[in-house]
């Protein structure tokens, strides 16, 4: 058996591997939206929460005991993944669900998209090793006005969104980026593969039991074929494989960069479109793409650092 040791005290870093598995989270945590969009209709919120969790805590498990980890032993980490889980998981798909039966796609990918501005601000005054930096203020802003541009036609389609539903979406990421850090700070020393394995165990426990009290799914029609299938795809997809790339790159390269897929992920639909279904790329598809691929440049730094050099050589 392995132990359980994770990368806590290692040094950040943000490099090929890093990028590959923040723009592998990005493409497979933006399926959930899409599975959201077909189970909505008939599951209620709760019982879509709960659900997911069954397929993804297993698959999870499946990967973390066949690979010789070890879960928690103890009452009191289970107790603290159970919290944490509430927080990072559950809490904010509830809010996301419900946002999104109110305002558009593209208005929850937008306030989802400022996430990374909570992260950086948060994890200088709460980490110390994930210190505030004009380049990635300026990476991050850039980042959304480009999520804006992508996604301005369905912003102006949801102006009409109230108050309250874009309040929700926004809290959705704070809450993701609290966990973040409350992750860094006490579960370092677990592996990710077990952090996101407890996190999926810990969601089940939260939702299940709310989900019979408030939704009473036996009394529901049964979902369709088509929900059950979205509902496993949510799970192992938008869930259990998501999370692993997130643990792992939260690890590796801290909660800021971590928070980044928000700004990759409404590209992801645009791209599997272009890809799959032979749809075309617009001018505003293209220059929203421009405008987050500069972003993104401008928070890794490298590229910048190099030109700036070979400038002063000149």
């Amino acid at each position: 058996m392995q132990n359980s040791a994770g990368t806590a005290g290692a040094a950040l870093r943000l490099g090929a591997v890093e990028w590959g598995l923040i723009a592998l989270q990005s493409m497979l945590w933006g399926s959930s939206y899409f599975f959201i969009a077909l189970v909505q209709a008939e599951v209620p919120a709760l019982t879509m929460a709960a659900l997911r969790t069954i397929p993804a805590a297993a698959a999870l498990l499946l990967i973390v005991l066949s690979l010789g980890y070890r879960l928690p032993a103890t009452l009191a980490e289970w107790r603290l993944f159970i919290g944490f889980s509430a927080f990072n998981t559950v809490l904010p798909f509830l809010l996301i669900v419900w946002g999104q039966s109110r305002a558009t796609g593209g208005m929850a990918a937008i306030l989802n998209a400022t996430a990374p501005l909570f992260g950086i601000f948060l994890a200088h005054v709460l980490t110390h090793d994930e210190k505030l930096s004009w380049s990635k203020v300026a990476g991050i802003v850039v980042g959304i006005a480009g999520v804006v541009v992508l996604m301005g036609l369905h912003v102006r389609a949801g102006a009409s969104a109230d108050l309250v539903a874009r309040l929700a979406l926004i809290a959705s990421p704070f809450c993701y980026v609290c966990a973040n850090i409350f992750a860094r700070r006490r579960l370092g020393s677990y592996p990710p593969f077990v952090i996101a394995a407890m996190q999926m165990l810990g969601a089940m426990f939260v939702a299940a039991p709310l989900a019979l009290a408030i939704d009473r799914p036996w009394e529901q029609p049964v979902p369709s074929a088509r929900a059950l299938g979205a509902i496993v795809g949510m799970g192992v997809l938008g869930s259990a494989l998501a999370s692993l790339c997130h643990f792992t790159v939260l690890q590796r390269a801290g909660a800021t960069n971590a928070s980044l897929v928000t700004l990759i992920m409404p590209l992801t639909p645009i791209m599997l479109g272009g890809l799959f279904l032979g749809e075309r790329l617009s001018t505003t598809d293209l220059a929203g793409a421009l405008i987050i691929a500069t972003a993104l440049l401008l928070i890794d730094g490298r590229a910048f650092a190099a030109l700036y050099r070979a400038v002063r050589g000149l």
